[in-house]
């Protein structure tokens, strides 16, 4: 029953409040009038009210018509005047001075005929009391709703960081969101001299570093965080102050997604692991470098995996003549062809099943389908696996990029770009020695070739199939423990789109020969981003959810590195891609190791890793 009485109030109520706001705001012009003839007889006020009795009603008569028709046609009558803005304000106080100007026009020209006439001063004091009286009473609406609001405890409480125009715009809105189960009680600032002070009602009650003292006295509930002019390294420093409050913490966008108009200001969105990275997010105008690609035949291997797929997702956007999708794994190949599909029906796209392996099945599709440029992407690259295992790595990278190359070249493709890791540098893993040779094989090649082959190195990315994000969040899931190698172990990470978007301008950028080497920004320990994902997950790192050390992997290193001391580097147009200069190639003692390999390669028994110490001195593993 009360549920049907709710529903016929919210029918009528609001035309019942339009009226009585209209009505009230008629209230205050007569009273606004009275008390003007009041002010501007002085002592003889009872004397004038009786002489100008005709006189102030056709005066009152006038100007309640034309307020109420301006207010009409104004639109205030829709107005929510609980939640009003700025602009309502304003548009009200036209409608009251215009709407008195009007009447008074119009009084007096019917006063100066037939009646006595009220003095000027009259009508302009009654116009500046109407304007006082009516936009007070309505600005003690809003301010008694959000009183209200401030004092209903079922609401959860909201502390914004930044109190600037942005900051300020978000607290507005909760004060608009009628239905909003959030109330905004106080505001954080790094400028001290803010402190103590108070912004559209809510005090300012501290810098950054009193964020959890805060967050506790105030029982906060919701945490916005409200500067997007901030650098990457200042703002993940602030929002992890707030994850460690176990708030649920938002942010606004920043001030490039502002200005490109991908957001609004006021628009919050839940901060991700990309938020506490630390650093900008690298943009690349695919716009200016993407010429190559249009209009083109372009082959991706490896295509259904996390890089690849993505670089066929950024190649599709950019008018390719035909793309070629090849890969061993059915499934993820099906998956990225269905959203290509989907995502570009005009697009001409193949989808071919096999192995860069198996060189019949790559020379047959390089001759079908002669592509101009091809993206390899196709690898073995999880570290520990291939350290079990390291015939497969000998097989799929070293074998499967130079079948590759030699295809390429015999079927005249103009442009090779191999993707390359920072574990191929001073490598202590078979995975990373095998990314080594596959960068020697490119160099090589290129040397003798019209084919411009290029590698591109680059470190982690961030939620790519076998990393650390897609673990911990699975072991987060099933209630840990977190499982982190060394408490000191620290990578470079990227994230898929930012990496991709890299290895297609450096595409760009090859003249042939080339090893770019992509700036990943500062390293991250990986320990911090276990706390930071378990706490964006809502809960307690080392309470709720455990974080053990495992000890590290073999062929794991504390650190990986970008560029071997003997390379030097070359800035490019984007200061986020270097060319590490070519070091001096064995080619005939590279021909004769891989000779080698061939030949032992199905002997799980031979000594594969001494054989790839021959090609990459660097190398360092354990006997």
């Amino acid at each position: 029953m009360s549920k049907q009485i709710n529903s016929k109030k919210s029918v009528v109520s609001p035309r019942l409040n339009q009226a009585i706001v209209a009505l009230w705001d008629v209230l205050l012009i007569v009273f606004s009038m009275i008390l003007s003839v009041l002010v501007d007889s002085q002592s003889n006020f009872i004397g004038n009210l009786v002489k100008y009795s005709i006189t102030i009603a056709i005066w009152f008569g006038i100007t309640c018509v034309f307020y109420l028709m301006m207010y009409y046609v104004a639109g205030m009558h829709r107005v929510l005047w609980k939640f009003a803005g700025g602009n309502e304000y304003i548009k009200l106080s036209f409608v009251i001075v215009s709407s008195s100007l009007f009447s008074l026009a119009a009084h007096s020209a019917i006063t100066r005929a037939v009646l006595q006439k009220i003095s000027v001063g009259a009508y302009f004091i009654e116009i500046l009391l109407a304007l006082f009286l009516i936009l007070m009473s309505h600005a003690m609406i809003r301010y008694n709703h959000r009183n209200h609001r401030q004092r209903n405890d079922n609401c959860k409480n909201v502390m914004i960081i930044g109190c600037g125009s942005s900051g300020n715009m978000v607290a507005n809105e909760f004060f608009r969101a009628a239905d909003s189960e959030h109330r905004v009680v106080c505001f954080i600032d790094d400028n001290p001299s803010l402190t103590g002070r108070i912004m559209n009602n809510i005090p300012i009650v501290g810098t950054r570093d009193s964020i959890q003292k805060n967050a506790l006295k105030y029982n906060i509930s919701l945490i916005i965080f409200a500067i997007p002019s901030l650098n990457s390294s200042e703002k993940a420093k602030i929002l992890e102050l707030c994850v460690k409050t176990g708030c649920e913490v938002k942010t606004v966008p920043s001030i490039s997604q502002i200005l490109s108009g991908e957001s609004s200001p006021y628009e919050t969105r839940s901060i991700d692991i990309d938020d506490l990275l630390g650093r900008d997010p690298i943009k690349v105008d695919l716009k200016k470098v993407m010429d190559y690609v249009s209009g083109k035949t372009i082959l991706v291997t490896g295509g259904g995996g996390s890089i690849g797929s993505e670089l066929c997702r950024q190649i599709a956007s950019h008018n390719p003549k035909k793309l070629i999708i090849f890969d061993i794994y059915e499934n993820s190949a099906y998956e990225i062809q269905n959203e290509l599909k989907n995502l570009h029906p005009e697009l001409d796209l193949i989808t071919l099943i096999g192995s860069v392996r198996d060189s019949s099945r790559v020379d047959l599709m390089l001759d079908k389908y002669k592509p101009d440029i091809i993206y390899h992407a196709a690898a073995h690259k999880h570290v520990p696996l291939m350290e079990d295992s390291p015939n497969e790595a000998i097989k799929n990278n070293v074998l499967g990029t130079y079948k590759l190359v030699r295809a390429a070249d015999k079927h005249d493709v103009k442009r090779f770009v191999m993707i390359s890791t920072d574990k191929a540098v001073n490598p202590t893993n078979i995975m990373g020695a095998t990314k080594r040779i596959c960068e020697m094989i490119i160099q090589s090649f290129n040397k003798h070739s019209k084919c411009e082959y290029v590698a591109v190195r680059f470190g982690n990315v961030l939620g790519s199939n076998g990393s650390v994000i897609p673990l911990f969040k699975k072991q987060i899931e099933n209630g840990g423990p977190v499982t982190v190698t060394h408490p000191d172990i620290i990578r470079y990470f990227m994230t898929i789109p930012e990496a991709v978007s890299l290895v297609l301008q450096a595409g760009a950028f090859a003249r042939g020969g080339e090893i770019f080497v992509l700036d990943m920004g500062q390293p991250v320990k990986i320990v911090d981003l276990a706390r930071n994902l378990i706490t964006l997950m809502g809960h307690v790192p080392d309470g709720d959810i455990k974080i053990e050390f495992t000890g590290l992997r073999p062929g794991e290193k504390l650190y990986e590195e970008l560029l071997m001391a003997e390379e030097g580097l070359t800035q490019t147009e984007n200061e986020r891609i270097h060319i590490g200069h070519p070091l001096e190639i064995d080619e005939n003692e590279l021909v004769e190791v891989i000779d080698k390999l061939v030949e032992v390669m199905y002997d799980d028994f031979a000594d594969v890793r001494s054989l790839v110490k021959r090609l990459v001195p660097t190398y360092h593993y354990e006997e």
